[in-house]
């Protein structure tokens, strides 16, 4: 283990953020900033504000080196790193990440210390680490991707599939061991390459799974149209190994953090660049919901219930869900809804009922729409309709 005990910022305590101030502070001394201040209230009480075994596991140990506080640039004095982790929701109308967060933080860290490295964390635009560190005439920003699932952010930052830190300061390579060294993994591959590059790599790994679920989701719509059991057909085509298993479950539709904006980003990057796949795989999952929504219409239910709006189980996320899309195409045709989810304290939702009574919420609706089957439906499992086949996100 490198001997130092490094001084760690992190701004932003969403899924990325916490996942790698929990990690960091094994063997760091790491503060955790957020603008929330419930989230630090919660967090400095050892309950964690997102769904995540691994997180509540690991706020319940003594021997962490973290505290938590409510943002203020004071905290950014006199440390070694500073970890940017701050949310980059896409903007539909500038087509483009809205950035400003992040720029925020590498003004005001920059600022506050003239040897701390920043890394940035959070999902941006490819060129824009590159851009940034030549309007402020430095080389102490760093773009370090993360591939995490919801839910699973910090084991999978335990147990990492790569570790990829752009080369452009001759400390990356220091920062690429200390994520390392608090790994609970041997062996991993660690990657440097330029900032662009690691930009690059985000948006089309995110892009290549979005691919990969609009494809088993237009073969499930093909088997739906044609009465055939998807299942089997998905089956056979796995087992060919350049294929491979994961991520073949069909569902709704991609949603959640990531892969609706990134997809999105990446598309306009492209706007000079001839393509036709990108596009088309953003196209497919609407063409999804459209299908989906219109062979539901067609049952002539009544009063259709929405079991979680949470894009997969044991989730707490329900930005971008593909139910969210369904639901907004039957209410558009006329269709009575009503949703259970207990994430949602109010009475309802784009003009829907919301409930938080499972009971009351089988017993008053026709069909039930799920992304994801759960064991609360296997009593009315009769009337659910989900494209989960294999039980798994």
């Amino acid at each position: 283990m490198n001997p130092k005990k490094n001084k760690i910022i992190v701004v932003g305590l969403g899924y990325v953020g916490l996942a790698n101030a929990l990690l960091l502070s094994q063997h760091h001394h790491v503060i955790g900033l957020d603008v929330d201040h419930n989230k630090i209230a919660l967090l400095n009480d050892k309950k964690s504000p997102l769904q995540d075994p691994e997180v509540e596991l690991f706020l319940a140990k003594p021997d962490l080196d973290l505290t938590f506080h409510v943002f203020d640039e004071k905290y950014l004095e006199n440390c070694d790193y500073v970890i940017v982790a701050t949310p980059t929701n896409y903007d539909d109308k500038l087509n483009f990440f809205d950035t400003k967060s992040v720029v925020l933080v590498i003004n005001q860290a920059i600022k506050q210390s003239d040897s701390s490295i920043i890394i940035i964390k959070s999902t941006i635009p490819v060129g824009f680490t590159k851009s940034i560190s030549e309007k402020l005439k430095t080389s102490r920003v760093l773009f370090s991707p993360e591939f995490l699932r919801e839910g699973r952010a910090l084991y999978d930052n335990l147990f990492p599939s790569r570790i990829i830190v752009s080369n452009e300061n001759e400390r990356s390579s220091e920062f690429s061991q200390i994520l390392s060294q608090c790994a609970h993994k041997e062996n991993i591959h660690i990657l440097h390459i330029s900032s662009t590059e690691a930009e690059a790599v985000k948006l089309f790994a995110n892009t290549y799974l979005a691919m990969r679920v609009a494809y088993f989701n237009e073969l499930d719509s093909y088997a739906l149209s044609h009465n055939l059991d998807a299942k089997n057909i998905i089956d056979g085509v796995v087992l060919d190994p350049r294929i491979g298993q994961g991520y073949n479950n069909p569902s709704f539709g991609y949603g959640g953090y990531c892969l609706p904006k990134d997809t999105k980003q990446l598309l306009a990057n492209y706007s000079n660049i001839p393509q036709s796949l990108i596009a088309a795989v953003i196209t497919a999952n609407s063409t999804r919901k459209d299908f989906l929504a219109e062979t539901i219409f067609n049952k002539k239910i009544k009063r259709v219930g929405i079991y979680r709006l949470v894009m997969k189980a044991d989730s707490d996320n329900i930005r971008e869900s593909s139910l969210q899309g369904i639901m907004k195409r039957l209410k558009g045709k006329g269709v009575d809804i009503i949703i259970y989810e207990p994430l949602l304290s109010e009475e309802s939702f784009f003009n829907s009922e919301v409930t938080r009574d499972l009971v009351y919420f089988k017993n008053s609706c026709d069909l039930i729409l799920t992304n994801r089957f759960h064991k609360d439906l296997k009593d009315v499992e009769a009337k659910v309709f989900t494209r989960d086949l294999y039980g798994d996100n």
